[in-house]
């Protein structure tokens, strides 16, 4: 038996050789330099900080003072504004609005956003379009109908016409949304409680309503600052100033000729305290309830 022996490979002559080159690594964002993540974050969060805390240095420093530090500390524009200028009153009425167009505008929407998760209609993909529609119209276009509706039905200078505004005004993002969410919870959950003897609306309560929770705190969240931020209806449909919300009663602290900033200053400190409250015990849940909004099931 002979041994053959294979002779090596040549490259032609007149060929250049081809020499093999490893790929190029991809760029991560672990070998970007720290400089170029931290140093705009800093500028942005000092653009977004400074307008608080000059905020804060006019409702913190007294009467006359030039200082950039607020030192001494004073409350006298907190004690004008609570009341010499009833925001207590105007607290109790926008807190007032916030919870009740939260509570109405979540329970509403879960119903319509389950029979959009859950049910195939023919009208279905117009029913959504028109919610999505709905979201390019200004409520200064609205004003009028809804003053001769609120009219007629006597609820004009009551909160009860601001709560009902406020809550025709989210429905449609929020039972978009909510929709959305409850995608996302497999059917088959429900249909084993149906086989357990569970109905429907019981099976919703047992099963889907708790793996909403995070969902709920996010759009529940974003009901309530918008309805307590909200001036135009509060403005329109209230002329009493018993019933005025706080958007309204800081546009009273500013006058034609002269504004106090002080008293201004320091009611836009109360009117953000239980916005930043709010966003910072939820945090938490709202992170997590987006997230789960913007995966498909």
């Amino acid at each position: 038996m002979t041994a053959t022996t294979t002779a090596p490979v040549r490259p032609a002559p007149g060929r250049p050789r081809q020499e093999t080159r490893p790929p190029k690594k991809s760029a991560s964002w672990d070998d970007v330099p720290r400089w170029q993540i931290y140093v705009p974050l800093g500028v942005y969060l000092l653009f977004t900080l400074i307008p608080f805390y000059w905020m804060l240095l006019f409702a913190f420093r007294p009467t006359g003072s030039t200082s950039l530090v607020p030192w001494p500390l004073t409350f006298e524009h907190f004690d004008k504004v609570w009341n010499e200028r009833a925001f207590a009153t105007f607290f109790q009425n926008s807190l007032l609005v916030g919870v009740a167009s939260m509570f109405m505008t979540t329970v509403v929407a879960l119903a319509g956003g389950y029979a959009l998760a859950r049910f195939n209609f023919r009208v279905k993909r117009a029913f959504m379009l028109a919610l999505l529609c709905s979201q390019f119209i200004p409520g200064a276009l609205m004003l009028v109908p809804l003053f001769e509706i609120f009219a007629n039905l006597k609820m004009i200078n009551s909160l009860g016409s601001v709560i009902i505004a406020e809550t025709v005004f989210q429905l449609p993002l929020t039972m978009i949304l909510i929709s959305g969410f409850i995608r996302n919870v497999p059917p088959s959950l429900e249909e084993a409680a149906w086989v357990d003897g569970c109905g429907r609306f019981r099976a919703f309560c047992a099963v889907v309503l708790p793996l909403l929770r995070p969902g709920l705190v996010a759009v529940g969240s974003f009901a309530f600052v918008h309805s307590w931020n909200h001036f135009l209806f509060a403005l329109m449909f209230l002329s009493d100033q018993s019933k005025q919300t706080i958007p309204v009663g800081l546009a009273t602290l500013m006058g034609a000729d002269s504004v106090d900033l002080g008293a201004l200053a320091a009611g836009g400190v109360v009117a953000a305290l239980p916005v930043v409250l709010v966003f910072a015990f939820i945090q938490k849940w709202l992170v997590t309830g987006f997230s789960a909004g913007a995966v498909k099931g």
